[in-house]
């Protein structure tokens, strides 16, 4: 873990996850690429020039220059290397193609999450990043003076199909020495015997050799409150969870449990895209 994005709008939720990822550089010995979003026509603006044709562009672009000076000169970010960088764009679905331009192997955000009929129509920017990105995503929901993570909570239908997201979870684990609670829900829908589902979750982890881990089966009515529920049972320091992305009329109709976390959740949340 190298190179870790994080998006700020310079919100206290951003600087949240930007006090989180501090933390992760300097445990991975990693650079920060500190990300703003402006909505300018950033093509037209000439930042050598004192003759711009769009002086406001130019305001907001020192404006955001200089709050970006003043976070860097915070102490928690003292001796880390950190980049500042401006994408001429407010669509937050779209910052995966920032990360790919960088080479980013974890986003850290902040979200205060979102409910009602601004979930359904218009979602938090941490869901908007969950659904397209295909590089984990860490979202910060409060201040954590001390990012631990002792008990991370990876909850799966442990299907084939979650292989390589459950070995990026235990690479994460494994760098904070964490215990993996293996968790499985059960719903009237999609009821499994227990015996029958500790099978399917050890067949599922059989090729790998992390075994710092616990095994769950878990009912509630959803899935989705399985997972909080559980998480909350076990006081989990970090819900790790798979996901499709689903995007358009699909996510619509048929949403996503980890999208839901990431708005629902009060604690950390990670995702992993299949």
């Amino acid at each position: 873990m190298k190179k870790i994005l994080v998006p700020t709008d310079f919100s206290k939720e951003a600087e949240n996850a930007l006090k989180v990822a501090a933390q992760l550089a300097k445990k991975e010995n990693s650079e920060i690429y500190l990300l703003h979003m402006l909505e300018l026509p950033l093509q037209e603006v000439d930042a050598m020039s004192s003759h711009s044709a769009l002086p406001e562009a130019m305001f907001f672009m020192k404006l955001a220059h200089q709050k970006f000076e003043n976070l860097m000169a915070s102490d928690y970010l003292e001796g880390i290397t950190v980049h500042e960088t401006v994408k001429s764009d407010t669509n937050f679905g779209n910052i995966i193609d920032k990360c790919h331009e960088l080479n980013i192997d974890l986003i850290v955000m902040g979200s205060h999450g979102a409910s009602g009929f601004k979930e359904m129509f218009v979602g938090s920017n941490a869901e908007k990043v969950v659904r397209t990105s295909d590089i984990p995503v860490l979202v910060i929901k409060n201040e954590h003076t001390s990012f631990n993570v002792k008990n991370f909570v990876f909850a799966s239908d442990f299907k084939n199909d979650n292989k390589e997201t459950y070995k990026q979870a235990t690479d994460f684990a494994s760098a904070f020495g964490s215990k993996i609670h293996l968790l499985m829900v059960n719903t009237a829908n999609t009821f499994t015997t227990t015996s029958k589902a500790k099978e399917r979750i050890l067949d599922f982890i059989k090729d790998y050799e992390f075994d710092n881990y616990t095994l769950n089966i878990y009912n509630d009515t959803t899935v989705e409150s399985g997972i909080l529920n559980f998480s909350k049972d076990i006081d989990a320091d970090l819900i790790g969870i798979s996901t499709h992305g689903r995007q358009g009329i699909a996510h619509f109709f048929n949403g996503s449990i980890s999208e839901d976390l990431v708005n629902h959740a009060k604690r950390p949340v990670i995702t992993f895209k299949i």
